[in-house]
C-alpha cells in the first residue's frame, strides 16, 4: 500500500508541468469531486477599494520583520514603527489578499457563542481577559478609523437563532456576556422584525455601539501611516523559512534572505513547524454571497450572526455602483474537506431566496481562519524560537478584533510593556490534550484515506472536464489534475507541508490540503499555509 513514508513525503520532481489547454470532451467522466464551477470569487472589498502601494526592492537587513500583510501584520508593523523601530512587512501576495481583505469585516464585542464556548474550555477569567483585549482592540483600530464612515460605520450587534438548539445557545451566551459585565439587552423569541430580519427568530442578544468596516480601505490607512512612520511594505514575497543566529534571525524568503532581531509571524497559520501549532489548529473556511435585493426593502441595518447548528451572517455594505447589497455568510466547514463547495455555495443562494425572494447574487468569495484546540488566540514568542519570533494565530472568525489585540500583545512584549490582559490571557490558557488529541486524529485518518484513495484512483485516460480536478495515481506517485478555464494542469497530488493528499475545490478552482488547511492553485502556486512551497508539476 502506498503510505507518506513509502513516497518520502516529498512529492516526485517532473521536467516540467504539462499545462495544456483544451476544450473538455464530451460525455468525458466526471469525477466525485466535480460539479459546476461559479465564476472566480472576488469580495465586494477588492472591487470597492485601491491597492495599497508596496516597496520594489527587498531590504537586506531591518531591526524588525513581520511576515503576513494582513490586519495583524500591518497593525503591529505600526505599533512598533511608531516606537521608533526599523520594520518593513513581506506580504506572499498582496496586502490584504488572506482573510482581511475576504472577512465579513465586523468589528464586535458580541461574538455568536464564542463567550460561551471559552467559558467552558477556559473558565470565568479567561473570558474576562479575552474580552479586554478586544474591547482594547476595538478602542485602537476605531481611534485610527471611527472618524472616517467610508471605513468604518456604528451598528448594533445580533446573535440569534432560529431554532431551540440556537434558542439555549442565545441563553448560555447572555450569561457569559453578564459575567464578564459587557452591556447588552435580551431579544425575546417571535417576530424577526423585532431585530430586523424577515423571518422569525427563537430567541436574540443585541449590543449597540458595535461596528461595520470597510475592511482593506481600513487596511490602506494603517499602511499608509505606517510608511509615514518610516516603515516599508514588500509584496510579492513569501517567506519560506527562519533560522537563529548570534545576531537574531535569518529570514528565508524566496526573494533572498533579510538579517533582523526580531520576527513576527502573522500568517494567519504559522509557516514554521517548531511551534507544531498546525496540530493545535483546526483550519475553518466560510463563504460569503452578496446579493442585491430589490428595492432595498427590508435589509438588515447591524451586525448578525445565528448560533443555529447550521449558522448564517449578515449584514450590507456598498459595491462598486455604490447599491447597497446584502452579504450572507455560510457556516464554517473544515478546509479540504467540505465537499463540494460549489453545492454549498448553491445552498447559501437558496436560503437567502427563501427569505429575500428578490436577491440575486452579483458575488461571492470565501475566507478561511483558524481556531485552536483550546478556544483561546494566541499572540506570543515561537516555542523553540529563542525569544525572537512571534506568532499570532487562532483567531476563531473574529479577526478584527483578535488581529489587533494580537498586534497590541506582541507590540508590548517586543518593547517590554505586554498588557495585563494579554499576560492573563496567557496565563488562563487550558491543556488542551484531549481536544488536540482528537483533532490530530482526525488529521491521521484523513491522511490515510486520502493515500488509500490514491492508490485505488489509476488514470482511466479520461479527460479532466471544465472546472473539475481529481486526483489518479500515475505510477506510485499521486497526481492532481484539473481543468481551468481550457487549461489542463498536472501537478503532484501531495501537500508539501506534511504529505496529505489534495481535495478539489470545485468552487474557488484550488487543491485544499484536508490536514492544516494549506491550499494551492491549479498551477500548484500555493495560496496560504503552513505549506511554503509549490506543487511539483508532473509531466
Amino acid at each position: 500500500m502506498l503510505t507518506p513514508e513509502s513516497h518520502g513525503v516529498k512529492p516526485l520532481v517532473c521536467a516540467a508541468a504539462l499545462c495544456e489547454s483544451r476544450a473538455p470532451t464530451e460525455g468525458a467522466a466526471v469525477s466525485d469531486q466535480t460539479r459546476s464551477t461559479p465564476p472566480a470569487p472576488q469580495s465586494v472589498w477588492w472591487q470597492t477599494s485601491a491597492p495599497i502601494p508596496a516597496d520594489a526592492s527587498v531590504p537586506s537587513a531591518a531591526e524588525i520583520v513581520v511576515a503576513g500583510g494582513g490586519l495583524t501584520g500591518i497593525a503591529t508593523a505600526l505599533m512598533l514603527a511608531r516606537q521608533g523601530r526599523r520594520v518593513v512587512v513581506v506580504e506572499a501576495r498582496e496586502a490584504g489578499a488572506g482573510t482581511t481583505g475576504n472577512t465579513t469585516a465586523k468589528l464586535s464585542l458580541l461574538q455568536g457563542d464564542v463567550l460561551s464556548g471559552l467559558r467552558t474550555h477556559a473558565g470565568d477569567a479567561a473570558v474576562r481577559a479575552y474580552v479586554a483585549g478586544n474591547r482594547a482592540a476595538q478602542e485602537w483600530l476605531i481611534g485610527e478609523a471611527g472618524a472616517l464612515p467610508a471605513l468604518a460605520r456604528p451598528a448594533t450587534a445580533y446573535t440569534f437563532a432560529t431554532t431551540a438548539e440556537g434558542a439555549s445557545a442565545v441563553a448560555q451566551e447572555a450569561e457569559a456576556l453578564e459575567m464578564a459585565g459587557l452591556e447588552h439587552r435580551v431579544v425575546p423569541s417571535g417576530a424577526g422584525e423585532q431585530i430586523g430580519l424577515p423571518f422569525p427568530v427563537t430567541g436574540a442578544l443585541a449590543m449597540d455601539g458595535q461596528y461595520l468596516l470597510q475592511p482593506l480601505r481600513v487596511l490602506r490607512l494603517l499602511a499608509d501611516r505606517l510608511r509615514e512612520a518610516g516603515g516599508r511594505i514588500v509584496q510579492g514575497c513569501r517567506v519560506t523559512g527562519a533560522r537563529l543566529n548570534e545576531n537574531g534571525v535569518c529570514v528565508e524568503t524566496d526573494r533572498g534572505e533579510i538579517d533582523c532581531t526580531t520576527l513576527v509571524l502573522a500568517t494567519g497559520t504559522p509557516i514554521l513547524d517548531r511551534g507544531l501549532f498546525f496540530a493545535k489548529l483546526e483550519p475553518q473556511r466560510s463563504l460569503v454571497g452578496a446579493y442585491t435585493v430589490e428595492g432595498d426593502r427590508g435589509l438588515p441595518d447591524g451586525a448578525y450572526l445565528s448560533v443555529d447548528p447550521v449558522s448564517r451572517s449578515l449584514r450590507t455594505a456598498e459595491d462598486r455602483s455604490g447599491r447597497t447589497v446584502l452579504l450572507v455568510g455560510s457556516e464554517s466547514y473544515t478546509t479540504g474537506r467540505g465537499g463540494s463547495i460549489a453545492e454549498r455555495l448553491a445552498g447559501l443562494d437558496e436560503w437567502t431566496r427563501e427569505r429575500y425572494p428578490t436577491a440575486r447574487r452579483t458575488t461571492w468569495w470565501a475566507a478561511q481562519d483558524y481556531r485552536a484546540t483550546s478556544r483561546l488566540p494566541y499572540a506570543g514568542a515561537l516555542p523553540r524560537g529563542g525569544g525572537r519570533i512571534h506568532v499570532a494565530t487562532a483567531y476563531n472568525k473574529w479577526g478584527m478584533t483578535n488581529a489587533v489585540a494580537a498586534a497590541l500583545s506582541i507590540a508590548g512584549a517586543i518593547s517590554g510593556d505586554r498588557p495585563d490582559w494579554a499576560r492573563e490571557l496567557e496565563a488562563t490558557r487550558p491543556f488542551a490534550g484531549g481536544e488536540t488529541v482528537a483533532a490530530s486524529a482526525k488529521v491521521a485518518g484523513e491522511l490515510v484515506a486520502g493515500w488509500a484513495r490514491a492508490e485505488t484512483s489509476a488514470d482511466s485516460g479520461d479527460e479532466t472536464p471544465e472546472g473539475g480536478g481529481r486526483v489518479v495515481r500515475a505510477g506510485l506517485q499521486p497526481v492532481a489534475e484539473s481543468t481551468v478555464d481550457g487549461v489542463t494542469c498536472r501537478v503532484s497530488g501531495v501537500c508539501t507541508h506534511l504529505g496529505g493528499i489534495l481535495a478539489w475545490n470545485d468552487a474557488e478552482r484550488s487543491w485544499d490540503c484536508p490536514l492544516h488547511g494549506s491550499r494551492f492553485d491549479a498551477r500548484g502556486k500555493v495560496i496560504e499555509g503552513p505549506a511554503v512551497r509549490d506543487l511539483d508539476p508532473v509531466k
